[in-house]
């Protein structure tokens, strides 16, 4: 009889920017595994400074050996997320990125995870552009949103994800 007056709780999560730069939709990532999201949904970013951030409190799933590609947990949800820097970068062998994090370690959000050299990238010929992906999203959310436009790291959000209830 008073369900209408319920409060409905909707889990929502936003997820802050991880990188300094302009948001754009995945569709504008060129290379088709990103675009037509196959990886997952999220975003991707331009960074305009070389240095990654955690975006939330979480733990390090998977540092990729050539550091240009990190997976966070958030403690709190259970998502994942990757961060991959650069578009078939993974031709750099490491060349141009320090990683400051290893498989295991637990992070604080603002905490750098990756530092990386935007003019080596560019110079080897490889876009910059920063794929952020849920990469569990369909077990886990009902929606995520992207967030265009200028982003400032650990500030703006970038994502909107509804949690399944």
């Amino acid at each position: 009889m008073f369900e209408r007056w319920k409060k409905k709780t909707v889990n929502k999560v936003e997820v802050k920017a991880p990188l300094t730069g302009q948001a754009v939709p995945l569709s504008q990532v060129p290379d088709e595994a990103f675009a037509a999201g196959h990886m997952g949904k999220g975003i991707a970013i331009e960074p305009s400074e070389g240095r990654l951030v955690a975006p939330f409190d979480g733990t390090v799933a998977h540092v990729i050996k050539t550091k240009h590609a990190v997976m966070l947990e958030e403690k709190a949800t259970g998502l994942q997320y990757l961060f991959h820097i650069g578009i078939n970068t993974v031709g750099l062998k490491g060349e141009g990125y320090t990683s400051h994090v290893s498989v295991g370690d637990s992070v604080k959000a603002g905490q750098t995870l990756i530092e990386f050299d935007i003019d080596t990238i560019k110079a080897a010929g490889y876009p910059i552009v920063t794929p952020v992906i849920v990469t569990n999203a369909d077990e886990l959310a009902s929606d995520v949103e992207g967030h265009t436009g200028s982003v400032t790291a650990g500030s703006d959000s970038v994502l909107s994800i509804t949690l399944n209830s």
